[in-house]
């Protein structure tokens, strides 16, 4: 059975909140190059996070099908 978890969905969300955060207090610092790594660096993380879900869905998606 496959159950949902949505403390993935909170981890992302805090991700993408803090790097916010990080990045309005880089760009009010003048540090506008720093800012945009930060924010490229976040959308990263998140990315990899994501990857990591889908590759447990195709896990699931797998077991379901081949009953495995």
């Amino acid at each position: 059975m496959i159950k949902m978890d949505v403390t993935a969905i909170f981890q992302i969300a805090g991700v993408g909140i803090i790097i916010a955060i990080i990045h309005s207090v880089l760009k009010q610092m003048g540090k506008e190059d720093m800012a945009h790594w930060v924010t490229v660096m976040g959308f990263v993380v998140g990315l990899f996070m994501v990857i990591d879900l889908l590759g447990e869905l195709f896990q699931e998606i797998k077991a379901i099908f081949l009953f495995q």
